[in-house]
Order: structure tokens, then sequence, then C-alpha cells
């Protein structure tokens, strides 16, 4: 049975991430500071990673348990 993506985690991680980045950017931390932000930020982007290549497992998965699966456009612009 696949493992199941903890959507949270990867919100939570990716939201953290952002600010790292902004923070960063500011470019008012000192150099250690910053490396430690760096760090972080790598760390939050392995964990996102992570569970993106978790959720792209489990849709391989079924669609190869279900040979008769098509992919279906989403138009995501309709309002």
């Amino acid at each position: 049975m696949p493992r199941k993506v903890n959507t949270y985690h990867y919100e939570k991680s990716l939201a953290e991430l952002t600010t790292v980045v902004e923070k960063l950017e500011t470019g008012d931390l000192s150099l250690e500071d910053a490396l430690k932000q760096f760090e972080l930020g790598i760390k939050l982007t392995r964990s996102c990673q992570k569970a993106l290549n978790n959720a792209e497992q489990q849709v391989q998965i079924l669609l190869k348990n279900d040979e008769h699966a098509e992919l279906n456009n989403i138009d995501n612009d309709k309002s």
C-alpha cells in the first residue's frame, strides 16, 4: 500500500521556506544568520522535494492500477 503524502507537512514546509527566502532576499542578516537560514532552507527544500516525489509515486501507482485511466487537462483559468 502506498504511503500517504502529508500535505499539511508539505504546505507548512513550503510556507516556512518562503519566509526563509524572504529573509535572505532582504540582505539584512549577518553572515552567520544568513548561513543558518540557508541551511534551514536546504532542509526545507529537501523535505518538500521528498513529499512531491512521494505524491508522484502515488500517482504513477494509481495510473498503473487502472490501465484505462486517462489524464485529463484541467483548465484552472475558468472563473
